[in-house]
């Protein structure tokens, strides 16, 4: 697997907010293929952000749909994101491959802490 696609990945995964949503589409992929409809069925989640994950995880390479773009056609999950997976699941940073860097988020009122939060 190349980096720039295990890079690409981790950002898609782990690197928006949608991550979650995409992962658990891709658990669900790995246990038989699904069409978008079924999809979110399963995981209890709106139609069209099934279809909008799903589009961006066939733009990515995670997912393919090797019988075409007709309606309802499954939707299978790609080798190199399967191989992905299991790289994440057998290593025991799994919950958070690839830290992003730590920011300090300033309080919305720098003196609360001081004065007991009262002004």
């Amino acid at each position: 697997m190349s980096p720039g696609f295990r890079s690409l990945m981790w950002y898609v995964l782990f690197g928006t907010r949608g991550g979650p949503n995409r992962r658990r589409i891709l658990d669900e992929l790995l246990r038989s293929p699904a069409n978008a409809h079924q999809l979110a069925g399963a995981l209890s989640l709106d139609y069209r952000t099934v279809r909008h994950h799903l589009r961006l995880l066939e733009q990515s390479g995670a997912v393919v749909r090797p019988v075409g773009d007709a309606y309802a056609t499954p939707y299978e999950i790609a080798d190199s994101a399967a191989a992905y997976l299991e790289t994440l699941d057998g290593s025991p940073a799994s919950a958070n491959p690839r830290p992003g860097p730590v920011v300090a988020r300033p309080s919305a009122r720098p003196d609360a802490t001081a004065t007991g939060g009262r002004r």
